[in-house]
């Protein structure tokens, strides 16, 4: 299983873009997805359409919600890395992939990187 950021879902509805190509390539090798429904509210903001959601959901095969055990495990990445303001939604979305044991698949390297040492496992390309 692999969990996405947002990015990846965004730019998943791009045809030809690299995280389309990488989320087909993952799908023919027979990965499953899950995404953090942080992720998810963040990707329905949009601007998408029902027609674009619909092809996401397809490919998504687990929306985890984000419950008390998420919060603790949140709140330990948060509080490891120094509290910086700028990195609550993202210790979120780590929280939820630290829990399924799932590598992150992101573009956004700069800020989730600092997960790494609290045990994050970053999809490596």
């Amino acid at each position: 299983m692999i969990c996405l950021d947002t990015n990846y879902l965004i730019m998943g509805l791009v045809a030809g873009s690299d995280e389309a190509q990488e989320l087909l390539s993952w799908a023919d090798e027979g990965q499953t997805f899950c995404v953090s429904s942080i992720v998810w509210y963040e990707f329905l903001c949009g601007p998408i359409t029902s027609e674009q959601e619909s092809a996401m959901r397809l490919l998504v095969d687990e929306i985890v919600a984000f419950d008390d055990t998420l919060a603790h495990e949140a709140a330990r990445l948060f509080n490891g890395v120094g509290r910086s303001r700028q990195l609550r939604v993202d210790a979120m979305i780590a929280a939820t992939a630290v829990a399924k044991d799932a590598p992150l698949a992101t573009r956004n390297l700069s800020d989730f990187s600092r997960f790494r040492e609290l045990g994050l496992d970053l999809f490596d390309r």
